[in-house]
């Protein structure tokens, strides 16, 4: 890996740190603009301007996880849901008319 910039910066009591202006050009970023850091599995920090969608890594490792063994165990822990279900879940809900786009009305708690 070839460093293109190295700028240091004090991190404060607060563990606050500011973003040398050097690194806000090379990243592209200004007042108001959101930066992303990314530990990788040897513990290097890596800067870089955060995109509209930032991903939460755990939940990304832990589905990749998930992927996995999904994958190493698909033959033990997949089964076929039964051929009853539709039938079983009919008789729950009666003749209930649910319409998906409707507005949810009071207090949702998620």
């Amino acid at each position: 890996m070839v460093d293109l910039l190295k700028a240091e910066s004090t991190i404060t009591a607060k563990g606050q740190t500011t973003i040398p202006k050097s690194v806000r050009k090379a990243l592209g970023v200004d007042y108001g603009g959101r930066i992303a850091f990314v530990v990788d599995d040897q513990r290097r920090v890596h800067v870089e301007k955060a995109t509209e969608e930032t991903s939460d890594p755990v939940v990304e490792r832990f589905l990749e996880f998930l992927e996995k063994d999904m994958l190493d165990h698909s033959r033990s822990r997949l089964v076929n849901l039964p051929a009853s279900l539709p039938d079983r879940v009919a008789a729950l809900v009666g003749n209930m008319d649910v319409d998906l786009d409707d507005e949810i009305e009071g207090d949702v708690a998620l």
